[in-house]
């Protein structure tokens, strides 16, 4: 088979890493204190990250779905305003998101090549890998796949179709992305029966009028069909009760139909580009355990309020000894009142508004963050609440309160 040769090709030593812990969230305060996290929020470079997962998860995980950079050379910012007029671009509140720019094609693949080989030693002997690309890189991806996987390992090329404006006038418009999907042995994991869809109204039809479709074949309509290896979900764009203004978010379908095929409950599930979390959606949402990385310590926010938001199961967040998980600001204080009511905790405030997130610890060791209360603003429309209660266990200890404004700067405080 050919293999795919630049300049720089090759995987980099990396010396012995560290995950440090930031917090423990219980989500709406269930599970806790007692219960400790299986699913994992970490921030940092996944280079990094993985070799400091490898240790523990080598060869356990049964599910990696990556959806890096696409080789754009483009910019990508974070829409942080609510209630815009999607249709006046100019007018939108926006925040840093993440670049997709690089030099040329070798400096790209210098950074995709050693994660995937890191991938493939996480992934289990019976895992499968799903990288989505698109038309700019998807070629040299798959040679990359086939040397590091063998050739003989695609499970499937899967096209994600998709439809919207495009400037383009010179050519068809490119409304697809691709899906590579890997498996790491011949044994792997396909739950066909979980993915099966209705057949369309016209093919129900036309067996119920003639014995002769499908050439004397008769599918069992009741069960439903497998799907094709090509998908039509809508954009982001368009589902606006999934919307978080985080750049490039897949809708939660497209995850959902991955996660169900090719992993069981309780299966350990990666994503080491995670973006807005919809992988940690999809998996916490089915009972999968989830690993979710980005470098983008908005992207760790982002998902963080969205796994609160859909009520999942308790999670950690950690980050590597160089990633700062959001900046600090002592300012965010002078525009807070924040008094405790008995087993409540109360914030006023004239510019509610610009606080994005709050959350409560309230038993504070002075070490680990453990937060059993949280309010986020809403994504769409609302205000964020402006009181959270206190669990009222061991209530002789402090409390920590943690906030979170638009802009991405953060600050605490303690009560006695």
């Amino acid at each position: 088979m050919p293999s795919l040769i630049w300049a720089s090709k090759s995987v980099p030593n990396l010396p012995p890493a560290a995950l440090e812990m930031d917090s423990i969230v219980y989500p709406q305060g269930v599970g806790y204190p007692d219960a400790l996290p299986k699913n994992q929020l970490i921030l940092g470079d996944n280079l990094v990250v993985m070799a400091a997962l490898l240790p523990e998860y080598r060869g356990r995980l049964n599910l990696i779905y990556a959806d890096p950079p696409f080789f754009s050379n483009r910019h990508y910012p974070m829409r942080i305003g609510r209630g815009e007029d999607s249709r006046r671009p100019q007018d939108w509140q926006l925040a840093e998101g993440y670049p997709d720019h690089w030099p040329d094609v070798d400096s790209y693949l210098d950074m995709l090549y050693p994660r995937l080989k890191l991938m493939y030693e996480l992934l289990s002997p019976t895992g499968t890998l799903y990288l989505h690309l698109d038309w700019h890189a998807d070629a040299y991806a798959r040679l990359l796949l086939d040397e590091i996987f063998g050739s003989d390992r695609l499970l499937n090329e899967i096209i994600w179709v998709y439809h919207g404006p495009s400037p383009i006038r010179s050519a068809f418009n490119r409304k697809h992305d691709t899906i590579l999907v890997y498996t790491k042995g011949d044994e792997y994991t396909f739950n066909v029966d979980a993915v099966r869809q209705p057949y369309h109204p016209t093919t129900v039809k036309t067996f119920a009028s003639s014995p002769k479709a499908g050439f004397g074949k008769v599918p069992d309509l009741a069960r439903g069909k497998v799907p094709e290896d090509w998908w039509y979900f809508p954009v982001v764009a368009r589902l606006h009760s999934e919307r978080t203004g985080y750049p490039t978010q897949k809708p939660e379908a497209l995850l959902e139909r991955i996660v169900l095929a090719s992993s069981n409950p309780g299966d350990i599930m990666a994503d080491f580009f995670c973006g807005s979390g919809t992988t940690a959606i999809a998996a916490a949402k089915h009972g999968r355990n989830f690993i979710a990385t980005d470098v983008s310590s908005r992207a760790v926010h982002t998902s963080r309020l969205r796994l609160v938001d859909a009520g999942s199961a308790e999670f950690s967040i950690r980050n590597t000894s160089t990633a700062s998980l959001l900046p600090s600001d002592s300012n965010l204080m002078n525009i807070l009142d924040i008094h405790r009511d008995n087993q409540k905790i109360v914030m006023k405030s004239e510019h509610v508004d610009e606080i994005d997130y709050w959350e409560i610890d309230p038993a504070w060791d002075g070490r680990l963050f453990r937060s059993a209360s949280q309010a986020l603003r809403p994504p769409r429309k609302g205000s964020l609440p402006t009181v959270l209660e206190i669990p009222s266990n061991n209530c002789d200890l402090p409390v920590k309160i943690r906030f979170v404004d638009i802009h991405g700067k953060t600050c605490s405080i303690i009560m006695e």
